[in-house]
């Protein structure tokens, strides 16, 4: 199920891109072809979603002045390291985490493609770069399999490759915590505040899903195979913000998609909107509202964050 609805967003990405709605040189060495077209609303909530994570990521990082780390959970075939190094934005360690079987594909893509190999060879000072089918370890890039439901393993694996919880630390999860029960998210957010004492936690994922709008969206999900299992989770902004605020982080804020697509600057928004007519912006609104970026934070080093 988890390759599956990885496949399918990638294969999303790499079409928007084609379609120039953000430039990502990256993506397609993950996803071998651009795919069957799609419509002008889902590619226009994909280029929110990545500018909306974006902006907050590259603001932390430059806050900390690149003296932090990062760790994206559920990274899957994320590019995200490799935009970091272009825009020389690079923090002291960029994690990710997935299963297993997640993993060992993208490693093998970095393995086979000298463009991604090469930018990981580079950031890395010593002969000693760990690579098996499981896990790549360089000094400034490290990929590792691991359930985010066992949170001991995952700590373990995570200080076995130099996790440093003095550190700042941005960690980011994107349509990841609700395909875990509350209680497993729950765990996954209060491990992340009780292990760093300054900390900012972005998820990006759906909102306002009892209504009907999102109910067609849950049964169009799950005849993909892709199941839910968090979306109470996803009531509104509140539920959202009430998740990390019970687990111990000190501020977390929310706003749905359409929102920030307001906020991303206009002539940008005004470029991409030219590249496909939008015959109902209504759709478009509908499914901005369904989607949602809470963010929270611990800020015991006063970065500001």
């Amino acid at each position: 199920t988890a390759c599956l609805c990885l496949t399918l967003l990638h294969l999303f990405f790499r079409f928007a891109t084609s379609k120039g709605y953000w430039k990502d040189p990256y993506i397609q060495y993950f996803a071998r072809s651009v795919g069957e077209r799609k419509a002008p609303e889902i590619n226009r909530g994909y280029y929110a979603r990545v500018q909306g994570v974006n902006h907050l990521l590259d603001a932390f990082i430059r806050k900390a002045e690149c003296d932090c780390q990062v760790i994206n959970l559920g990274a899957g075939l994320d590019t995200t390291f490799w935009r970091l190094k272009d825009k020389n934005l690079m923090p002291r360690k960029y994690f990710e985490v997935d299963f297993p079987t997640v993993v060992a594909r993208k490693i093998h893509n970095i393995k086979t493609k000298p463009p991604l190999s090469k930018p990981v060879i580079e950031t890395h000072s010593t002969d000693s770069l760990l690579l098996d089918a499981h896990s790549l370890d360089s000094d400034r890039y490290c990929i590792l399999g691991a359930d985010l439901r066992d949170i001991s393993n995952l700590d373990e694996k995570l200080k076995k490759f130099q996790l440093n919880p003095e550190l700042p630390t941005l960690l980011v999860s994107e349509c990841v915590l609700v395909y875990m029960t509350p209680a497993h998210s729950s765990n996954l957010v209060r491990w992340a505040a009780e292990t760093f004492h300054t900390a900012m936690f972005i998820n990006y994922e759906q909102v306002n899903m009892s209504d009907r709008f999102g109910q067609v969206m849950i049964e169009n999900l799950q005849r993909r195979q892709c199941t839910l299992a968090g979306v109470e989770v996803c009531q509104s902004l509140d539920s959202q913000k009430e998740r990390f605020l019970k687990a111990c982080w000190e501020h977390a804020d929310a706003l749905d998609m359409m929102t920030v697509y307001s906020m991303l600057p206009q002539d940008d928004v005004a470029r991409i909107e030219q590249l496909e007519f939008l015959d109902e912006r209504e759709l478009l609104q509908q499914l901005l509202q369904h989607y949602s970026i809470c963010w929270a934070t611990k800020d015991k080093l006063n970065l500001g964050t």
